[in-house]
């Protein structure tokens, strides 16, 4: 009994048990060190440009410094919203590397007002996004619909410049070509990107192919604004200035469109096959429908159900391929702008990666669904976001 020891060996025997508790947890504690463990993820709205960042931070508030930004455009009647799942997803995957940036200067009806103003209002919050993350070396576009043509003409304006902090403020450089706003480019992705614009036949599926319905729509695509007459190739003058998506396959003096796109060490476009009635298969992933393959030798992947071809095309060079200028002015040079575009994109390496929703409940909206723009109503594109993902070059 406890009480029959003298006091000497009760207090040395306290001693003991007492050293062996502080040891065990001393070991607990060198054993949990291994895994840090992040809290939660930190939601940052910017209270005066829109939009929001998202990154991981451990439970005491504190964050890594990530070097990776990704930058994640929404499309027509959009928001920064659209992306919050994926947002999520590619920060469960590099919580210590990656700062998520989701856009929302460009959302709801500001999606009419064009591609070039949308660009340009991209253009200064990816500015204001460096300046909150110095430690940031790389950058990323991930681009949903028109979205991604947002992105295109923002890396234009952000090519060979380089932001630096200064007096408090950003200043903008002209710098080393070949980076984004001072940063390497990484990858470039797109989903459901109409990059050949809507104009062409079956470039809007919802029209059923037939040329009389699209041609119609052609004629009142002011109806969705600048934005409309942009991605319907409505927009050129009398003056001889192309529209600006033919605009957006050259370099110019002060727009570096094709520069831009290809200092990316990797471009992806992901396409619905079928049910997207917003955005064809052609458009989507820069293909001449002759050239789009077979649907009955689609085969699902076996982790990712809902992709069924995977493709990495080589570029082509450019001389060979490009049209020159006036193969494509005029009044008979229009049927030519869609060709153009393709020859101008295709000659740098594109990922082209194939999506069906075939069989599955939310196939008919699969223009929502392959960016998973709602959980709840569009959770069945997730192993499309996975893919992405798995893919992602860090």
């Amino acid at each position: 009994m406890d009480s029959e020891q003298p006091p000497q060996e009760r207090e040395a025997k306290k001693t003991e048990i007492n050293n062996e508790i502080r040891i065990k947890k001393k070991k607990k504690k060198k054993k949990s060190s291994y895994f840090p463990k992040f809290g939660c993820f930190r939601i940052q709205h910017d209270a005066t440009e829109g939009g929001f960042d998202i990154e991981v931070v451990d439970a005491s508030g504190h964050r890594p410094n990530p070097t990776h930004l990704i930058i994640m455009v929404n499309g027509l009647v959009g928001s920064a919203e659209n992306w919050k799942f994926a947002a999520k997803q590619f920060l469960k995957r590099y919580p210590e590397d990656a700062v998520v940036h989701c856009s929302e200067r460009n959302s709801s009806m500001l999606t009419f007002d064009g591609v070039d103003v949308m660009g340009e209002r991209l253009t200064e919050e990816v500015i204001s996004v460096i300046k909150r993350h110095p430690s940031v070396e790389k950058i990323s576009f991930v681009g949903h619909s028109s979205g991604g043509m947002i992105a295109r003409y923002a890396i234009a304006k952000l090519y060979g410049r380089d932001i630096s902090k200064e007096n408090g403020h950003c200043e903008i450089q002209v710098s080393d070509q070949g980076k984004i706003a001072g940063l390497e480019p990484i990858n470039f992705i797109t989903f459901a990107t109409p990059h050949l614009g809507s104009r062409g036949h079956k470039q809007v599926p919802l029209f059923c192919g037939f040329h009389s319905l699209e041609k119609a729509i052609s004629r009142v695509s002011w109806v969705f604004g600048r934005t409309g007459k942009h991605l319907y190739l409505m927009d050129g003058n009398k003056d001889g200035k192309p529209p600006l998506l033919l605009q957006m396959v050259r370099d110019s003096e002060d727009m570096k469109f094709m520069s831009a796109l290809r200092s990316f060490k990797r471009r992806a476009a992901y396409a619905n096959i079928r049910y997207d009635q917003l955005v064809g298969w052609s458009t989507s992933s820069i293909r001449r429908r002759s050239q789009l393959p077979k649907r009955r030798h689609l085969t699902r992947h076996e982790n990712y159900p809902h992709i069924v071809n995977v493709e990495s095309a080589k570029s082509i060079h450019a001389a060979e391929e490009v049209p020159t200028e006036s193969k494509v002015s005029g009044e008979s040079g229009k049927l030519d702008m869609e060709e153009e575009m393709i020859r101008s994109l295709t000659t740098m390496s594109w990922d082209r990666i194939d999506v069906s929703f075939r069989g599955s409940r939310q196939k008919y909206l699969a223009h929502s669904t392959i960016q998973v723009n709602t959980y709840c109503m569009n959770s069945d594109g997730e192993d499309v976001i996975q893919h992405m993902i798995d893919n992602f070059q860090l």
